[in-house]
């Protein structure tokens, strides 16, 4: 058994859950990657804006190293959620760019330092504020995954199209009646279960 790199590790996770953010947006129309698809307004490119401001704070500026990235929307006095959507004049190729450059900052925050350098969440409350870089690499990993999966989710409604890459979706294979019949089988084992409670 050969030793692994942890942050090798990290990143080779990051980077496939943010393949999967983008990859959600492929084939889409500017209505598709931006309608909200639940009753909280989440929507696709707005998931993708969101990500990009989560990995230049945590491994970023948490860390003393901002990128210089305007990122109005998360200033003070801004709209609430405002992360979470895009405006018109917000273009998914700018958006995308973004969320590009973010992950390369993001990651050469991760070389340059070592895993247990300690930074200061500044939108954490005092005393509560401090980080080591590898739990702020594990905490924007969980974000992106959970973020990836409600991209799935949302892919899924738009399109039928699932998985975390288009060469290797996931799922067993199964034609649109196999799927609909074994979601009606959900259905009605759910039904027979409320019956029984």
């Amino acid at each position: 058994m050969t030793a692994t790199d942890p942050r090798a590790d990290l990143r080779l996770c990051l980077q496939s859950a943010r393949d999967a953010l983008l990859w959600k947006l492929e084939g889409l129309s500017e209505y598709d990657v931006r309608r909200p698809l639940t009753p909280t307004g989440t929507n696709l490119l707005g998931l993708v804006k969101h990500a990009a401001g989560v990995e230049l704070g945590y491994l970023g500026e948490v860390f003393g190293r901002p990128s210089g990235e305007p990122l109005p929307w998360l200033e003070d006095g801004a709209e609430p959620h405002a992360d979470m959507w895009a405006t018109a004049e917000e273009s998914r190729e700018r958006i995308v760019e973004l969320y590009r450059r973010a992950w390369a900052h993001a990651d050469a925050t991760i070389d340059a330092l070592p895993p247990d350098t300690v930074g200061r969440v500044p939108w954490w409350p005092d005393g509560e504020d401090e980080v080591t870089l590898h739990r702020a690499v594990v905490r924007v990993l969980a974000d992106t995954q959970r973020h990836a999966g409600h991209a799935d989710i949302l892919r899924e409604l738009l399109d039928g199209s699932v998985g975390m890459r288009k060469d290797d979706v996931g799922v067993p294979p199964g034609d649109p009646a196999w799927w609909e019949a074994h979601r009606d089988r959900l259905e009605r084992a759910a039904r027979e279960a409320d019956r029984n409670a």
